[in-house]
């Protein structure tokens, strides 16, 4: 499993919009503590954050909390997509009183979608952040975030708000879904793939085959993954030591479980804690 991008924060609003196509590879699952804001303008692509797999289309924006592991696979050729990366005090208070549920839009994973009449209005919004990032004068942070104020309305107007992705935007591939919430369910216990693959009514070879190919990562790389996920959350929740925390969270071998923290967030768990 390739090594993912390190957790990084940011120091302002960006944005950038780029075509990506078939060919383009992300290095691995990444999460970092700002938030993402991620629209698909045209095409689509296969989105993975924590144990939902997605499948995102034209018009559908999806909100990325910080510290959320995700990945993005673009399986079904060409797509359009804008990312916005911003912090928490980049939203003012009034905007957030009109979005959905107020404050505790900001709080979860969330999905919401453009009607078709309005993504003229979003595209051209979105083209106006990423030009003013590029442009990066002394200006250039403050109207980001006044761009980002009024996008954030904008979408509070005219977008239909889901906030169940993987229910809402099903995958085509209901039985790896599946596997997934399974591994999620059962993430603590001594799980292995041909557990999964007998939930699932899958040999373990084809399960794995098939989950990679739907997923963008091996079976058994994302019970490694979701454990990590879970292990990483109560580093900074709790004050339990690193062993107890690897063994609560599925690993046997705490040696194991440091290598693999390291490999995919590119600090110890010690050094995770203290930075957090």
């Amino acid at each position: 499993m390739p090594a993912p991008a390190p957790i990084h924060g940011t120091d302002g609003i960006h944005a950038e919009t780029k075509l990506r196509d078939q060919q383009f590879v992300m290095k691995g699952h990444h999460c970092h503590s700002c938030y993402e804001l991620f629209y698909v303008e045209s095409g689509d692509c296969r989105f993975l954050i924590d144990e939902q797999i997605v499948d995102l289309h034209a018009g559908d924006f999806i909100l990325v909390p910080p510290m959320a592991l995700h990945y993005t696979r673009y399986v079904f050729g060409p797509c359009r997509r804008t990312v916005i990366l911003f912090r928490e005090e980049d939203i003012l208070h009034e905007v957030r009183q009109y979005m959905p549920r107020g404050g505790r839009f900001f709080a979860a994973t969330a999905v919401f979608q453009v009607p078709p009449a309005a993504r003229a209005q979003v595209a051209a919004s979105l083209r106006e952040m990423a030009a003013e990032d590029a442009l990066g004068d002394e200006r250039s942070a403050l109207i980001l975030k006044m761009q980002l104020q009024a996008l954030l309305l904008l979408c509070s107007r005219v977008c239909v708000f889901l906030f169940e992705p993987s229910a809402a935007l099903p995958t085509a591939d209901p039985q790896i879904l599946q596997a997934a919430r399974y591994i999620c369910q059962y993430y603590a216990e001594p799980l292995t793939s041909a557990d999964v693959a007998r939930a699932v009514g899958f040999s373990p070879n084809y399960l794995s085959r098939k989950f990679r190919s739907a997923a963008g990562i091996g079976l058994h790389e994302y019970i490694v993954f979701v454990r990590l996920q879970h292990a990483a959350q109560e580093l900074v929740s709790t004050p339990d030591s690193i062993t107890t925390i690897a063994l609560r969270c599925g690993f046997s071998d705490s040696n194991y479980f440091k290598d693999s923290f390291k490999k995919k967030y590119g600090v110890t768990p010690r050094d995770y804690r203290k930075k957090a």
